[in-house]
């Protein structure tokens, strides 16, 4: 459990303070790091589930989600550029003042609940493609 970043508490919709299960990755690409990505997830979902276990989850989160009856029907995205925060050069191995593309995505179920945030930082610059089939 953790606090999460205020874009993220409001995009699930959280109360001042309340905490969420995140689950942080590095993504590597030919061995060298080019994102940090974060999952949130309300504790009414992801509490005794795998979710908010540090280990891998067979299927991967949205397997299991769709198990627990999570399936998306829409995502919001927005993207922004901005400049690196300390603990990201260091994660990303930036030079120093390098910039970072975010990517803050709110995943929602047909009744409009929202149920994962997810924010990525990837470094700059980058092309990013998105091809979504929601069925």
């Amino acid at each position: 459990m953790a606090q999460p970043p205020v874009e993220v508490a409001e995009a699930l919709r959280l109360a001042a303070g309340d905490r969420a299960v995140v689950r942080r990755r590095l993504i590597l690409l030919d061995g060298q790091p080019v994102e940090l990505a974060d999952s949130y997830y309300p504790p009414r979902i992801a509490d005794a589930t795998p979710l908010a276990e540090p280990t891998k989850i067979p299927g991967g989160a949205t397997t299991l989600l769709a198990r627990l009856g999570y399936h998306v029907h829409r995502a919001v995205e927005d993207i922004e550029q901005r400049p690196a925060e300390p603990h990201e050069t260091e994660a990303l191995l930036l030079e120093p003042g390098a910039s970072v593309l975010t990517l803050t995505r709110t995943s929602y179920s047909a009744n409009g609940a929202p149920f994962e945030a997810s924010l990525m930082v990837m470094k700059a610059p980058r092309r990013l493609r998105y091809e979504l089939e929601i069925q």
